[in-house]
């Protein structure tokens, strides 16, 4: 992060912003600190545990985030620390909410600091450091599942390759899609900007109006909405497509769900936009997949506010905030490999009622649903309700309305961005909101970033206990 703060400053400094010694000073703060810790533990053995990992994975985006929000605080933005934080947090878990307003006459540096926080938090912290500190490869394997929902086998020899394969085809993706955005006809900047944030599943842009800018280019919209899909996909996937042996693992239930919902939602927003409108059925399509892809993604771009669609279209976009993407993506939200359990667990039941002795195998595609699998996907999701009514309650209590606070903590638990209603909808962000309400917001994208379990076993007694 000491080294990325030094991209912006150099952006700044070319355009003659003063923040350009900000990012350069908050670089030097980070990287002292950081010193410190490599000088404090460079002797010690380490001994892993599942202790350790939780509170190691907690410590590490936690004091990402707040090191992030440094820049932003005591850069010329008029803020105050919790709305950097909560800017810096909705960056590094590839949320994509803003607490900003006139991003389009924005210095350029925090616009580029605001996409690479994205960036770097769509691909996962312990992802990079398993490639670059070989240390974190004690227990790595362990860290890496403990950071996603990614329980994929393990497909390459060693934990470090793996990683490999994950950032080359990240950084592939987001090249590609930088190539094309400048091609279809961004600026280089944007370009640059919305590539890393569209892989990311993040959502940040340059421009108040979201994509909504580019709303009369069909090529870049297309272009949107299919990298949104791709890094809404397994990123193993990418690896597996390489290694002709593992083709025939290609076939996951969640890649199946996922597209049957997205191809199925789309077509049935587009019939209704066609029928309540006078637009073709060709830019229908797109307005529809684009807006759909953008939330089931958990990314967060808009390019108009589709809660005015209708009742049913209201209830597909509520619908698909909790779902989310596949499991070892970029995106939040539930996971669709954790609906398809789910729906294993109940038909398995409903069966055992009518045949008390019969013997039920659950399965995911091949493998066998495990007691194990089944009771952590049961916790999860257990869990996520819990956390949505908790935090819905706070904001509320915090004095929000019902619809701000319920659609406001979906949103953050889901990673997705914008909520519903006038004040945080796809057309509005979350400046307006109270500074106690955007802590409590910054920890629910925390925790939804980090799969919810990670952190909340942290609040138990017995985690504490020797």
């Amino acid at each position: 992060m000491a080294g990325t703060m030094l991209i912006p400053a150099l952006v700044d400094l070319h355009i003659g912003n003063s923040d350009w010694l900000v990012f350069v000073q908050s670089a030097i703060f980070t990287g002292v600190l950081s010193g410190l810790v490599v000088l404090a533990t460079h002797k010690s053995e380490i001994r892993f545990s599942p202790r350790l990992g939780f509170l190691l994975i907690v410590a590490i985006w936690l004091t990402a985030a707040l090191l992030g929000a440094l820049p932003l605080y005591f850069s010329t933005l008029p803020i105050s620390f919790a709305k950097a934080l909560f800017e810096s947090m909705s960056g590094i878990t590839s949320t994509g909410a803003t607490v900003l307003t006139g991003l389009d006459t924005m210095p350029r540096g925090i616009l580029m600091w605001r996409s690479l926080l994205c960036w770097f938090g769509g691909l996962g912290f312990v992802g990079l450091g398993l490639l670059l500190l070989p240390s974190l490869r004690v227990g790595g394997i362990q860290l890496l599942h403990m950071e996603s929902s990614d329980k994929s086998e393990k497909i390459l020899p060693r934990i470090h390759q793996i990683a490999q394969g994950i950032i080359l085809a990240y950084l592939t993706l987001t090249l590609l899609c930088t190539m094309l955005y400048f091609v279809a006809g961004m600026g280089m900047f944007d370009a640059i900007n919305h590539g890393m944030t569209t892989v990311a599943t993040a959502g940040f842009s340059t421009h108040d109006s979201s994509l909504g800018f580019y709303a009369h280019n069909r090529a870049i919209l297309v272009i949107a909405t299919i990298f949104m899909i791709l890094g809404a996909l397994p990123f193993v996937l990418y690896i597996k497509a390489l290694m002709p042996q593992r083709l025939s693992s290609l076939a996951d239930p969640q890649l199946i769900l996922f597209f049957s919902i997205v191809i199925g939602f789309s077509f049935f927003l587009a019939v209704g936009l066609k029928l309540e409108t006078n637009i073709g059925f060709g830019d229908a399509l797109i307005a529809s997949s684009f807006n759909l892809v953008s939330v089931i993604s958990t990314t967060g771009f808009a390019t108009e506010d589709y809660t005015l669609w209708g009742a049913e279209a209201l209830g597909i976009f509520f619908l698909v905030t909790f779902l989310g993407g596949c499991s070892g993506s970029t995106s939040g939200g539930i996971k669709l490999n954790r609906i398809i359990i789910l729906w294993q667990l109940a038909s398995a039941s409903l069966t055992r009622l009518i045949m008390p002795n019969a013997i039920i195998k659950m399965r995911y595609g091949r493998s066998e649903i495990t007691q194990d699998v089944a009771q952590s996907a049961l916790l999860f999701i257990f869990l996520y309700m819990a956390s949505l009514v908790i935090g819905a309650t706070v904001l509320t209590m915090l004095g929000n309305d019902l619809g701000t606070s319920i659609t406001g903590a979906l949103t953050a638990l889901s990673n997705v961005g914008p909520g519903f209603g006038d004040t945080i909808g796809p057309v509005g962000n979350f400046s307006t909101l109270n500074d106690a309400s955007l802590l409590v917001l910054s920890y629910l994208m925390l925790a939804g970033r980090l799969e919810i379990i990670t952190i909340v076993i942290l609040f138990t007694r017995r985690f504490w206990s020797r």
